[in-house]
C-alpha cells in the first residue's frame, strides 16, 4: 500500500479503470455530485467490480493535492512499465518508424501533461525529458494530461545531450525546435523515424542541446506574438509528422 499514488480527475481515473482497473485500491467519489457524468463514471467503477468511497470536497482536495478533483480521486498502484529507453525501441515493430517527442527544460506540470496528452494523441512512442531541467509525473501531470501520463512512456534520462546521440546511432533523425532556423517544420520530412526537441517556452532548447540535434526546423510565426507555448508547439510538430505519415 505504501506504493500506491493518487490520481484525480475523470480522465486520469477513468482511462486507469478502462486500461488497468486490477490496479487501483479504491476510488474516492462526492456524493453530493450527481450529474450524468458522475453516474456514468460510478456505473463503469461498479461494472469493473472497484471499490468505491463517498468523500466530500475537503477530503478529495487533500487526497489529490488541489481542487481541481472533479469530485473523482482514486489511490492506484503503480503499472508496470517499459524499464529502459532501449527496452522500447528494440520492441518497436520494424516497419512503424519511430516518432519519439523530446522535452528540454520544461519544469511546468501543466505543460508536461499537456505535452504527454498531445504525445499519446500523436502517436509518439515516448516522450524523453532530463533529470535536473524537467518535471517528473505528479499528480497535476496526470490530471493535465487526461490519461496519457498511463499510456506513454516518459524517460527521464541523466544525461539528455548522450540520449540524443544514442538516438542518432539508431538512425533516428534529431529535429531540433529554433525560432533561428532556416527552414519550416512543415518543409522537412518527417515520416522516418525522427526525434522531436522542443525547449521550453521563451528560454528554448539548452545550447549543447541545440547542437547536437542533426537539424533545426522552426514554427512559422504570422503574427506578433514571438512563440508557441511549449505543448502547442507539440502539438504542431507531432501532428505535422503523423499527417505526413498518413498522406505519404
Amino acid at each position: 500500500m505504501s506504493s500506491a499514488k493518487v490520481l484525480f480527475g475523470f480522465h486520469a481515473v477513468g482511462v486507469r479503470v478502462k486500461t488497468a482497473p486490477q490496479s487501483i485500491v479504491e476510488i474516492y467519489v462526492d456524493p453530493s455530485r450527481r450529474d450524468a457524468r458522475m453516474r456514468q463514471f460510478v456505473q463503469r467503477a461498479q461494472e469493473a467490480g472497484l471499490r468505491l468511497i463517498e468523500a466530500d470536497g475537503m477530503r478529495l482536495a487533500k487526497l489529490a493535492g488541489s481542487h481541481g478533483h472533479q469530485g473523482v480521486a482514486a489511490r492506484v498502484n503503480p503499472i508496470a512499465q517499459v524499464h529502459s529507453l532501449d527496452d522500447l525501441l528494440d520492441s518497436l515493430p520494424a516497419d512503424q518508424p519511430t516518432l519519439i517527442l523530446v522535452l528540454d527544460g520544461v519544469t511546468d506540470p501543466h505543460n508536461l501533461g499537456a505535452c504527454l496528452r498531445v504525445a499519446d494523441g500523436a502517436g509518439a512512442h515516448c516522450v524523453i525529458a532530463p533529470k535536473d531541467h524537467a518535471a517528473g509525473i505528479n499528480a497535476t501531470v496526470a490530471k493535465v494530461a487526461s490519461g496519457a501520463a498511463e499510456t506513454v512512456p516518459y524517460f527521464m534520462v541523466t544525461n539528455l545531450a548522450r540520449t540524443l546521440n544514442e538516438l542518432k546511432e539508431r538512425n533516428i533523425w534529431v529535429i531540433g525546435t529554433s525560432d533561428q532556423a532556416t527552414h519550416d517544420v512543415y518543409q522537412v520530412d518527417l515520416k522516418g523515424p525522427v526525434a522531436l526537441v522542443l525547449g521550453a517556452e521563451g528560454a528554448g532548447m539548452r545550447q549543447l542541446t541545440s547542437k547536437t540535434c542533426d537539424q533545426l526546423v522552426r514554427i512559422p510565426m504570422q503574427g506578433a506574438v514571438e512563440s508557441l507555448n511549449v505543448s502547442v508547439a507539440s502539438g504542431v510538430c507531432l501532428y505535422e509528422a503523423l499527417r505526413q505519415r498518413k498522406t505519404g
